[in-house]
């Protein structure tokens, strides 16, 4: 009996071993066809650029004139919109749309509890002086995202600069220093009820990670869906290493939503395009920062994408190329980027 269940046993991780070993061959078949010149945006966080050392508003007016970018995602902090609770200082973003809408630009703007860098989370000291009083007070409520996400629909809803809305950022995904694992399905729906019902005609991204995650919870409830899309990583106790998956990967993903979640319209919301490293990046030496992102890693993540079938995609890292640049006096990835997203743009 006992020779007839390990035997069993035995049988059930050799097919897993087989079919987890014809996935990963299956994967990273070469794909035959690419898109070609993608529209290629970034997401800019004036916040990063300022802990780097950088001046923002010259980071982010030579991101628009120098890269040329027209297609950029902003997120809006709440802790810094709201310091005190019901007084508002929008100027930062007013700032930031105004000259993107004097060069044209198109403005995916995100809002909510959760947005792009870290901490993720971004919660004002009016509700918890840190995370832990957040999560301890039974009185933190939902109705104050819910309330906060409704004053900056309310006063951005006719800006023609802004195409897209972006609710919560990576809503299913348990990462980040917030006050639950995730948003979660119920949140995340009350937050989308409550920008449809100010902006019916805008539409909506919701995002989720690219290799983490099914991508059906937040691709059923979007109007456009977003991946995002790491490939050079980093692991304490492992090091460096890379996703050993190709872009048949994300061209599966795309067909199962596609079938599964009703969406067929599916981006790049955030492709690796600055170092991933243990702790802050610029406060490592140049050598380990390489070591998980260059400018040949960066034109090759962005030729992985486009074999992945995406024609749009929002980089991340603009900060961090314009850090080396005018701080480390390395061009390089800057220059690369220029020609890139001119040639892509076209």
């Amino acid at each position: 009996m006992i020779k007839k269940i390990l035997k069993v046993i035995a049988l059930f991780i050799a097919s897993i071993t087989l079919v987890i070993l014809l996935a990963a061959v299956y994967f990273n078949l070469p794909v035959k066809n690419k898109v070609e010149n993608a529209n290629l945006g970034v997401t800019f966080s004036y916040r990063y650029s300022e802990d780097i050392g950088l001046d923002w508003k010259e980071n982010y007016i030579a991101m628009l004139d120098d890269l040329g970018i027209r297609k950029v995602r902003l997120p809006v902090y709440w802790d810094r919109i709201e310091k005190e609770k019901d007084v508002y200082d929008f100027s930062i973003i007013d700032w930031q749309l105004k000259e993107a809408q004097k060069r044209n630009a198109e403005i995916i703007l995100v809002v909510g509890q959760k947005v792009p860098r870290w901490p993720e989370c971004y919660i004002p000291k009016w509700i918890g002086e840190d995370m832990d009083e957040i999560r301890a007070n039974e009185d933190w409520k939902d109705e104050e995202v819910l309330e906060f996400v409704r004053d900056v629909v309310e006063r951005y809803k006719d800006r023609d600069v802004i195409k897209y809305w972006q609710v919560e950022n990576e809503p299913f995904l348990n990462f980040g220093d917030c006050p639950r694992p995730t948003v979660g399905a119920e949140m995340l729906d009350k937050e989308i009820g409550v920008v449809r019902s100010i902006d019916p005609e805008r539409e909506i991204i919701v995002t989720d990670s690219g290799e983490l995650s099914t991508w059906i919870p937040a691709a059923k409830r979007a109007d456009v869906f977003g991946t995002t899309m790491y490939r050079n990583v980093y692991k304490e106790g492992w090091g460096y290493y890379v996703y050993p998956i190709g872009p048949r990967f994300f061209l599966m993903k795309k067909f199962i939503i596609d079938k599964f979640a009703d969406q067929e319209e599916a981006i790049v919301i955030e492709l690796q395009g600055e170092p991933w490293v243990s702790g802050w990046t610029t406060n490592q030496p140049l050598e380990e920062q390489f070591k998980s992102m260059n400018a040949d890693k960066l034109r090759d993540n962005i030729i992985y994408a486009q074999e992945s079938g995406f024609d749009t995609i929002y980089i991340w890292g603009v900060e961090w190329w314009y850090w080396l640049k005018v701080h480390q006096n390395l061009p390089e990835i800057w220059d690369m980027m220029c020609d890139l997203i001119e040639e892509n743009n076209k």
